[in-house]
């Protein structure tokens, strides 16, 4: 929550929503107007999300699908910003359609954090330069690699 820091009225995208707890964690910071898009490609990994966060989901605070980032369908530039915890797309493959989808979708001006815990699936320097190079040849602006006890990740912004 430190580096995403949602905001009354913020507009956010959740990649890889798991089982909700983030979901309740960035909901809880929303407000009234604000909105949460959780994705997640898996059908367990929605139903857990949305039954953990009922109560958003009632009031239209959050929307759960069932979808991955490429095919999601996202409204252009409709997001202030986007986070991932512990999705291994973005470095694991060069996720390029991934990366357009983003891209399009985030309000200029708008972040993206992709952050691994501190257990994270390679030596963090490892995970850290490939996901840099791929935002950067995605066209984000920005790129910082973010180190912290807790974990590991990268930020950019939508130029």
């Amino acid at each position: 929550m430190e580096v995403l820091d949602p905001r009354p009225g913020d507009s956010i995208l959740e990649i890889g929503c798991g089982s909700g707890v983030a979901a309740r964690l960035v909901c809880e910071r929303l407000g009234d107007a604000g909105r949460l898009l959780a994705l997640d490609r898996s059908a367990v990994a929605v139903r857990r999300t949305a039954e953990r966060n009922a109560a958003h989901v009632a009031v239209g605070r959050l929307e759960v699908r069932r979808a991955t980032l490429a095919d999601a369908g996202l409204p252009p530039a409709g997001l202030d910003a986007a986070f991932a915890v512990d999705v291994n797309v973005f470095w694991t493959t060069p996720a390029t359609a991934e990366l357009a989808a983003l891209a399009a979708a985030l309000s200029p001006g708008g972040a993206v954090h992709l952050l691994w815990g501190a257990g994270g699936p390679q030596p963090a320097g490892r995970v850290t330069g490939a996901v840099a190079a791929a935002l950067g040849a995605a066209g984000f602006a920005g790129v910082t690699p973010l180190r912290a006890d807790r974990g590991f990740g990268v930020s950019a912004v939508r130029p």
